[in-house]
């Protein structure tokens, strides 16, 4: 195309989903309730780890630091995604448009580094726990945690810059319901080789490493456990690796399936619904996961509840006698 030509794209429109009135009310209804419950969850758990002793370990530490990045992660594409179930016309400028890549990438990716951390502090308390204190240290952990934030954050620049720096210059409607890094590509009139190699590196190399780190580190746990003599012990080392593993499955398979596969041709469609799930359904998942089937975290919201209880009860007889 003769660049002479090229009228430059100024936003972009979401095509998003082709649906009905109704299914587009329902639709909303359902990212809502969604996303209200997985903040709402999320910033329960993060209290409850900052408010109770109990939970002042470092497999907390990292469950707060993932609660965070669910806020994050759902707050980059939800609520454009539910403005744009009730709007006409579903427009972003191009600028937000990459800022909303640049964090949905940089939250995707450090859940990736925070999941493997936290592989490797399950693996340090059960195949190493009487030096499991002595190396977990809260100094560690907040280095740890500070490593996964600031590598991320370094290394999404650099496709981000590449994506901003294509010429967009013909149509201007991304086939998704957010700025994702195959659509926008799909638009751009320059070259996007280079981009295209640049992104597909950094996501075959975090996503491959942190799935091997991962299975290895269950490996042992899993040979570490079976050596336990006791079926209580056992019972007991499993569930503290239960929680972890769910939520490592369902995001890191929804993931793989949408960014290592090398033929993504006439797949958007699929593309949609995936991300769907991985953008407000797995989110969801884990406050869930990590507090209904957690026992400590159940106690400590007992706790803090009761807490509030007499706190409130305090406030009441002392309005009374000064009544």
């Amino acid at each position: 195309m003769d660049a002479g030509n090229w009228t430059r794209v100024e936003e972009f429109i979401f095509l998003g989903f082709s649906l009905s009135l109704e299914q587009q009310i329902l639709m909303f209804t359902f990212v809502l309730t969604a996303y209200i419950l997985t903040l709402t969850g999320d910033l329960i758990i993060i209290v409850l780890v900052k408010m109770d002793t109990y939970l002042h370990t470092p497999m907390y530490y990292f469950i707060s630091n993932l609660c965070f990045l669910g806020i994050g992660y759902t707050s980059t594409t939800l609520p454009k995604m539910l403005t744009d179930l009730l709007a006409e016309t579903k427009s972003i400028c191009v600028l937000c448009c990459f800022i909303q890549f640049y964090f949905f990438f940089v939250f995707g990716a450090t859940e990736h580094l925070l999941l493997t951390v936290m592989a490797a502090d399950r693996y340090m308390a059960i195949c190493n726990p009487l030096r499991y204190s002595a190396i977990m240290s809260q100094d560690v952990c907040s280095r740890l945690a500070a490593f996964c934030w600031v590598a991320c954050c370094l290394a999404l620049m650099v496709p981000t810059i590449g994506v901003s720096q294509l010429s967009f210059c013909g149509s201007n409607k991304i086939d998704h319901f957010f700025c994702d890094f195959a659509p926008l590509l799909k638009l751009a009139c320059s070259d996007t080789a280079l981009t295209e190699v640049i992104f597909r590196i950094i996501s075959w190399s975090v996503i491959i490493s942190c799935v091997v780190f991962i299975t290895v580190s269950y490996i042992f746990i899993i040979f570490t456990i079976l050596k336990i003599p006791s079926t209580t012990g056992r019972k007991k080392a499993f569930s503290t690796c239960a929680a972890h593993f769910v939520v490592v499955f369902i995001y890191f398979g929804t993931v793989i399936f949408i960014y290592l596969r090398t033929d993504t041709s006439d797949s958007y469609y699929v593309d949609k619904v995936v991300s769907v799930f991985y953008s407000v359904v797995t989110p969801l998942l884990n406050p869930i996961i990590y507090s209904l089937r957690n026992q400590e975290v159940k106690e400590a919201l007992k706790r803090f509840l009761e807490k509030c209880r007499s706190v409130a009860s305090d406030a009441f007889i002392q309005g009374k006698n000064m009544s």
